[in-house]
């Protein structure tokens, strides 16, 4: 959750958008955006100074009005709802409004230009009757039409993309709140990756799609206008060239549907890609240790290869279409021109350049605009099938957000059937199952009654719907059959921790109001005090995403405070006490669960039998029913399966609860052994103390350095490449040029022998090249003129097209290259790069900046390239026809170049900001899919929906104003050009130096194309520079500094053969500057010994893997058989020792492939470590076996079944060194026994590292390590450590756990001893 003081701040800005306050003319010339524009110029722009979001953006608003829609659609036709339909309900009319604004605009003013430059160029024909002054009427007609369509047209894109930008948020406001109510059944149907790409790339359409939708009904309007005019002032002969236009258009419409199918498939690659980065940065210790980076770079290259591909099919089509803007229109006129000329008339200037002006209309709504507009509807069409796939997913059936606690809305509902009547939890003959298409159900014939007051306990072997059971309480699972009926308000501890970035208060009250009594008095009975002592911050540290920066004992007592902590009637805890030391988690039952919540309904679902002495309601569940059920005496004299986890579990049973008086009130785990009733005051830190700010994401300044893109061109290919492409471009723009000027000699040596024949050489004094007239008049004639002019159009079509092609081709490389470059460099990152950025942020870069890099990027380039030189070739033949223009075009220019710096200081800085307030929406989003039961259970949907609307108003904020910022920028462009337009105009009417109507002609139409292109291309120019941003951002990520493998020559293929270890000064710290977290350790393990670690949680055990494994920066020594572990690579260290984690890792892929990556193993070596860790049986019933593909962190597996297919990972892989992280935490006493015996057999000549929690599981170990923050407290045999009762900690450990347990335990210790001394 973000941190609240920014949310309260943004709430609280009290100034106005400078949008709102602005008036009519402020609005239609930007003069809103200019105080902007300054303080951008002056300094960096920083979040604080983004303008408050605007009303209209409100993403609540917006989100409550589009979901009453699809609600209305639902109701109106729940089969097949149509979203367009809903869309068009809330956010039709302001489209309509656009609609008729753009028919004014471009039907009655854009035409007006070429009509008026018809009369015009009437003056300069040989003997035209018309006065100076009626022609300098036209010319203002001229300068007047640019003057309006410009002006309105930048009004109208910005309201567009404004619109289109409401949508979005619409849209992404309705999918967040679809997640947070989607079934079980639809979340094993859908993945993170998808909803991320929903909010990402698909939403984004509709910015895209508003713009172009006019486009469909403009275009075949605007035709039937402009033939109209052609014919009446231009002759039939013009309409030839409109039939080559309409022969394109089905061409593209064909090429706009295989866009939308390659669309499609592109999202479904790329959904697969971010659904894999998204496991691969969420396991990437767990990667990491088992040396697995290699395959799991093979998978992705592979996606990304089939990404790619399609990608590579929509960028030949794109490199057509994009072609066709340069030689389509002068195609079209080559007809006109060829047909005019066979039919015997006199190419004159008039026909060509009304012809080119008229043409240069429908080029841009005919050739750009429709096909565009085709394409954009298409792939909106394809988001749109996809939301609504994913809104018409299955809900829960109940809607827990009415249960709301806050202090606003204490009206609290019950949850789940509203009945009324006594608090409890009520099942008869209830069936449930996870997937509605398999066959068999989860749960069958579940009759559970727990009352008021009542604890219950759940327990059964893994993988036999414990924690299903709680999901059918909570409602997230409807009965099949049978009743289900839970009265009174429910709070939930899930199994796996849920921690959301926040602080660790925060993510106690989760969102409920702060009672200091009560708080602290939560904390105390969790056994939280001493951690927050500990803690940097007190609890105001933060806490990372998925809560990496705790202890798996820290994360699982905070989940369970969070339940604790909310006022409720029934407590459901999902086996709280696995992840926590015995003695801890003793004094959490006794002083949380049947202490702090003894006046409660309880249901517990757990592992630890020993503290079921007392409850009178147990569940012993077995394979999906409830086996057997009664008081622990009726279980235990049953003689069923209860009998045999008692037996695995008889070392541990206490025979009678010892008296309180005997039992030392908390014994902290120092050797002072003072009483640790610390006062609250003590450990809780006070109000005003210091807080922990949340590292921000990094962004780029100032400029987009050069080395950004050389690095991204280098990618794409050699210079010599690079330099064949750039020549290439030069001529094809050159043809386009030379075929325009052309036929501007053409109609000026008409104009010259038609004035000759008249005046009989009269007017020959004003002949500048007779020689060259002489040649062209009496020498060439009108076959050779056309047989010219054709070669020029042929080369120009076949070099375009040729041009494109490469070019897309060159770009392609390069974003594989530098996909490639950045997954590379961050799976060999360190593991603090993935602690400190949140997988939002990592995601972003490989889902939004990467689209930008694959499809955005070689789109603007082409524009930018393409423009520029346009730009060039204008001035160029402008300057020709009068060099006087050079000046002001000199002029332009500077000014354009200035107002363009200060536009992209400012615009870049939005830009940046705009993909900073980004991540957090997908963060977010990520983070709530995670937590989804428990959101759920806590009904805490509205704190989050809020959230997620704050995240996004922050985002439309700097995306309204990098809109705005555009939007000016072209119009104070577009002005410029006016004023050229204009000055082109009349120069020469002023100097009167020019006779011939072509070059008038060819000045006054290379100066209108100007217009609307030089913006653009400006723009884009900006839009690369900003896309460079994400060029720069991923080039960040390749520059991240890998481990540092020390440069060695590997160890003997045996090492390690004996598997002896030695500690020798140890020190480690998380990054360097960093506090240390293990503090000088020396101790020694000897070939095939068994060691347990111990000590409170954050004493520094799993510290100790981390340092064995290097993922941190060691000081001092780690010995293996004689070798000093700095010295052998990363890869050969790790895949030498096994390790079974503390959260058990599974990805999704075959279940072969989790087990063995590599294919090293034959099948049946992996059946036989499946058969050892008893997981055969649950295997050989899946379809398809070892194929069987596993779901998204293998949630179609239960904690306790991932964490024996992690034991057999181990069991395959038979190294002479094995790590057991608290690996017995999550599995019942069954398991549990099986695991301790599977390592007792498979592992007897290997060592053995065990942090344990459970101080049976490593009471018969050769030794025991026992830490306490950070630093070695005893080393020994455990017998001989309980030796030492006077100021021993381990006795005091083992002390805690009650009177008889502490006798069993020391008796196994002795048995132990005895053993190895005989």
């Amino acid at each position: 959750m973000e941190d609240v003081k920014e949310a309260e701040a943004r709430k609280s800005d009290k100034r106005t958008h400078p949008f709102q306050t602005a008036g009519i003319f402020s609005k239609i010339f930007f003069t809103w955006m200019l105080s902007l524009f300054v303080k951008g110029f002056k300094k960096d722009l920083l979040e604080e100074d983004l303008y408050p979001h605007l009303p209209a953006h409100e993403s609540t608003y917006l989100g409550d009005k589009l979901e009453r829609e699809w609600a209305k659609e639902l109701k109106r036709n729940a089969k097949e709802p149509s979203l367009w339909r809903a869309l068009s309900g809330v956010f039709g009319k302001q489209l309509l409004v656009l609609a008729c604004c753009y028919f004014f605009s471009e039907l009655f003013v854009k035409l007006g230009q070429p009509l008026f430059l018809s009369k015009l160029l009437e003056y300069y024909e040989p003997g035209s009757s018309m006065s100076k002054s009626e022609a300098y009427y036209y010319a203002a007609g001229i300068a007047l039409c640019s003057f309006i369509t410009q002006t309105f047209q930048h009004s109208f894109m910005l309201h567009n993309f404004h619109l289109g930008m409401k949508i979005r948020v619409a849209t992404s406001a309705l999918v967040y709140r679809k997640a947070l109510r989607l079934s079980k059944g639809a979340l094993a149907e859908t993945t993170v990756g998808q909803m991320v790409n929903l909010i990402s790339n698909d939403v984004g359409r509709f910015e895209l799609v508003t713009t172009h939708i006019h486009s469909l009904w403009m275009a075949p309007v605007e035709t039937s206008v402009v033939l109209t005019l052609i014919y009446f002032y231009v002759g039939p002969t013009g309409m030839i060239g409109v039939l080559l236009m309409f022969l394109f258009i089905p061409l593209q419409m064909w090429m706009g549907k295989k866009t939308s199918e390659y669309r499609l498939a592109t999202a479904l690659r790329t959904d697969e890609r971010i659904r894999l980065m998204n496991e691969i940065i969420g396991g990437m210790q767990v990667i990491k240790m088992y040396t697995w980076e290699k395959p799991f770079a093979k998978l992705v290259e592979f996606t990304r290869r089939r990404e790619i591909q399609q990608i590579k099919k929509i960028s030949i089509i794109r490199g057509i279409m994009m072609s066709f803007n340069l030689f389509l229109n002068r195609s079209s006129i080559y007809i006109c021109v060829v047909t005019y000329v066979l039919t015997g008339s006199i190419l004159n200037a008039q026909y060509v350049y009304v012809l080119q002006s008229l043409y240069g209309v429908l080029r841009m709504s005919v050739t750009m605009f429709f096909p565009q507009g085709i394409t954009q509807v298409a792939e909106a069409n394809i988001s749109v099938k996809r939301l609504k796939k994913f809104l018409l997913y299955e809900e829960v059936a109940v809607d827990s957000s009415a249960t709301f606690f806050n202090g606003i809305q204490s009206k609290e509902q019950l949850k789940s059937s509203k009945s009324e009547g006594p608090v409890g939890i009520h099942m008869n003959r209830a069936c449930f199952k996870w997937i509605k298409s398999r066959n068999d159900n989860t749960l069958q014939d579940i009759d559970v009654q727990v009352g008021a007051q009542e604890l219950a306990a759940i327990i059964g072997p893994v993988g036999s719907g414990k924690t299903t059971l709680l999901h059918a309480i909570l409602g997230e699972l409807v009965p099949l059959s049978g009743t289900v009926q839970v009265t009174g308000k429910v709070s939930y501890a899930s199994q796996e921790p849920w921690l959301f970035v926040g602080s660790v208060r925060q993510n106690i009250t989760f969102g409920q109001n702060y009672d200091a009594r009560k708080y602290h008095e939560v904390v105390r009975v969790c056994q939280l005090q001493r951690d927050f002592s500990l803690f940097p911050y007190g609890d105001r540290t933060v806490v990372g995403e998925r809560g990496v920066s705790l202890s798996g004992g820290q994360r699982a007592r905070i989940n369970l405070a969070r339940a604790v902590y909310k006022d409720a009637d029934i407590y459901l805890l999902d086996d709280p006490l696995s992840a926590v030391d015995a003695h801890v988690g003793k004094q959490m039952f006794e002083e949380c669960i049947t202490g702090y919540l003894k006046n409660k309904c309880v249901i517990l679902v757990t592992h630890q039998l020993q503290y079921l002495k007392n409850v009178q309601k147990i569940y012993l569940f077995g394979h999906g029913k409830i086996d057997r059920s009664g008081t622990y005496e009726q279980l235990q004299n049953a003689g069923t399966e209860f009998t045999q986890l008692l037996n695995d579990l008889k070392d541990i049973i206490d025979d009678e609860e010892p008296d309180k008086e005997e039992e030392p009130a908390f014994v902290d785990v120092v050797p002072s052994k003072r009483l640790r009733r610390i006062s609250t005051k003590e450990v809780l830190p006070k109000e005003q103390d210091k807080e922990q700010k949340l590292e921000k994401e990094s962004r780029g300044e100032g400029t987009i350095s050069w080395t950004i893109y050389k690095s991204y061109f280098v990618s794409g290919g050699h210079w010599c490449k690079i330099l064949t492409l750039f020549i290439i471009f030069v001529m094809s723009q050159g043809l386009g040029s030379l075929a325009d000027y052309f036929l501007t000699v053409w109609v000026n040596m008409n104009q010259l022998s038609k004035a000759g024949e008249g005046l009989a050489g009269a007017n020959s004094t004003a002949v500048d090249l007779p020689v060259f007239q002489d040649f062209w008049i009496n020498t060439l004639n009108n076959d050779m003129l056309l047989t010219f002019y054709s070669a020029i159009i042929f080369l120009l079509v076949t070099l375009t097209i040729g041009r494109s092609l490469a070019f897309y081709r060159f770009c392609n490389k390069a974003s594989v290259r530098l996909h490639n470059n950045m997954f590379n460099k961050i799976v060999h990152g360190t593991m603090r790069f993935f602690n400190v950025n949140p997988s939002g942020r990592i995601l972003n870069r490989f889902s939004k900046d990467m689209n930008q890099v694959d499809e955005v990027l070689p789109m603007t380039l082409l524009d930018t390239l393409q423009i520029s030189m346009n730009v060039c070739f204008i001035s160029i033949v402008v300057a020709s026809v009068n060099p006087w223009m050079m000046l002001p075009t000199v002029i332009m220019l500077t000014i354009f170049y200035f107002l363009r710096v200060v536009f992209l200081a400012t615009s870049r800085n939005i830009k940046r900001l705009e993909g900073i307030t980004r991540s957090p929406v997908y963060s977010h989003l990520t983070a709530s899919l995670q937590g989804l039961t428990t959101i759920r259970a806590f009904g805490a949907q509205e704190i989050l929906k809020s959230e997620f609307d704050n995240y996004q108003n922050a985002y439309s904020s700097a995306y309204f104003m990098f809109l705005g910022a555009n939007r000016t920028f072209g119009f104070w462009l577009d002005m410029h050009c006016v004023i050229f337009i204009s000055l082109v105009t009349l120069s020469f009417l002023v100097m009167d130096t020019e006779t011939m109507g072509g070059n008038v002609g060819l000045a006054i139409t290379q100066a209108i194309q100007l217009t609307g292109m030089f913006q653009w291309g400006m723009r884009q120019w900006s839009e690369l520079e900003n896309t460079m941003t994400c060029v720069e951002r991923i080039k960040e990520y390749a520059d991240v500094v890998p481990e540092q493998d020390p440069e060695s020559e590997d160890p003997p293929a045996y090492w390690p053969n004996e598997g002896g270890l030695r500690f020798e000064d140890l020190s480690l710290r998380y990054a360097s500057g960093e506090d240390l977290v293990l503090k000088n350790l020396t101790f020694e393990v000897k070939s095939a010994e068994k060691v347990g670690i111990v000590g409170r949680t954050g004493a520094g055990k799993s510290s100790i893997i981390i340092a064995l494994f290097r993922l941190a920066i060691n000081e001092g020594r780690i010995i293996v058989d004689g070798l000093d572990t700095a010295k052998v690579s990363f890869r050969r260290l790790r895949s030498s020792i096994s390790i079974i984690p503390q959260e058990p890792v599974l990805f999704s892929g075959t279940l072969r492939k989790n087990l063995d990556p590599f294919d090293e193993y034959s099948d049946e070596v992996l059946w036989n470590s499946l058969e050892q860790v008893e997981l055969k049986p649950a295997v050989s019933e899946l379809p398809q076996g070892l194929e069987s593909r596993m779901s998204e962190g293998g949630s179609n597996f239960s904690v306790g079944q991932r964490q024996l297919v992690c034991l057999a990972r181990a069991i395959v892989r038979k190294n002479k060194i094995l790590v057991l992280d608290e690996a017995t935490a999550n599995v019942d006493p069954h398991t549990d026994a099986l695991i301790q015996t599977t390592i007792r057999d498979k592992f007897a000549s290997c060592t053995v590292l065990t942090i344990a929690h459970r101080l049976h599981t490593i009471m018969d170990s050769d030794k025991v390590l026992v830490m306490d923050a950070g630093r070695v407290v005893e080393f020994g045999h455990p017998h001989e450590l309980l030796l030492k009762k006077e100021a021993g900690v381990f006795y005091d450990l083992v002390q805690q756990t009650g009177k008889a347990m502490a006798e069993n335990l020391a008796g196994i210790a002795e048995e132990a001893h005895r053993k190895t001394r005989s």
